[in-house]
This record gives C-alpha cells, sequence and structure tokens, in this order.
C-alpha cells in the first residue's frame, strides 16, 4: 500500500480492510468503516429481487477482513488472489471511498476494451451531468 494511503487507513481504521470481488475481474478494497456502510445498504436491498440478491452473493459471500502489516502489505486471501488472478505485477487504483486491485495484464486488456469500444454503452442522467 503506498505510504499516503497507509498512514491514512492506520490512522481511521487501524489497518482494517475488506477485500471482496466485483463482476470485472478486479477486487475491491474498502476501508472497514466504509465497508460497514456499504453492507448495511447491500442488506437493505431486496431478495426477492432477483439482480440485489446475485450483488448482495457476489460482494458479501466474498468479503474477506484483512489488515495491513507493520510494512503495509495486505495478504490478500487465495480465493481472492485466484478470482482476480493476481501474480506478481498488479495495478493498485484509487477510486474515491475505495481501492480497485487488478491483475497487470487484465487492467491493460480492460483499458484497451474500454478505449475501443468509444464510450458505447448505458448513459445515466448523473453521467450526462458530469462536465470536464
Amino acid at each position: 500500500m503506498p505510504a499516503v494511503y497507509r498512514q491514512r487507513l492506520l490512522d481511521t481504521v487501524d489497518g482494517q480492510v475488506v477485500i471482496t470481488i466485483d463482476r470485472d475481474g478486479c477486487l475491491l478494497l474498502y476501508p472497514l468503516d466504509i465497508w460497514e456502510q456499504i453492507e448495511r445498504e447491500l442488506i437493505r436491498l431486496s431478495s426477492l429481487n432477483k439482480r440485489a440478491r446475485a450483488i448482495k452473493r457476489l460482494m458479501m459471500g466474498h468479503a474477506e477482513e484483512c489488515r495491513l502489516d507493520a510494512a503495509g502489505r495486505i495478504l490478500v486471501p487465495g480465493l481472492l488472489r485466484d478470482f482476480a488472478h493476481l501474480e506478481k505485477q498488479i495495478v493498485l487504483l484509487g477510486q474515491g471511498n475505495k481501492f480497485e486491485i487488478w491483475n497487470e495484464l487484465a487492467w491493460q486488456a480492460w483499458c484497451e476494451a474500454e478505449i475501443a469500444s468509444e464510450g458505447d454503452g448505458e448513459s445515466t442522467p448523473d453521467l450526462d451531468a458530469l462536465a470536464f
């Protein structure tokens, strides 16, 4: 974990994080306090809704609590490492309230595919309102 984030995680959540899977093939790493908020929101989703059940099963069912060690490293559980095909080279992406952990080659492939798609896909009012 880069030093600037390591210290923040140590100060705010005593180095405790939760790692779970993402449908894009990466892992999501949340500070414990943020994960607890997300977990409460997931629990509130209706179990009668098929999509909501799937999201709950995937995110909560794969969630693993981890802790930064003294050197700022995190031991990612084997099942999660296997899911994301994590090997020697990984990419850690800050995403506001969480990090994404990618296999480096998978990240490059995702970027290339996204760039090639020329932004085709869903548009929502919040996306349409972005100006940058």
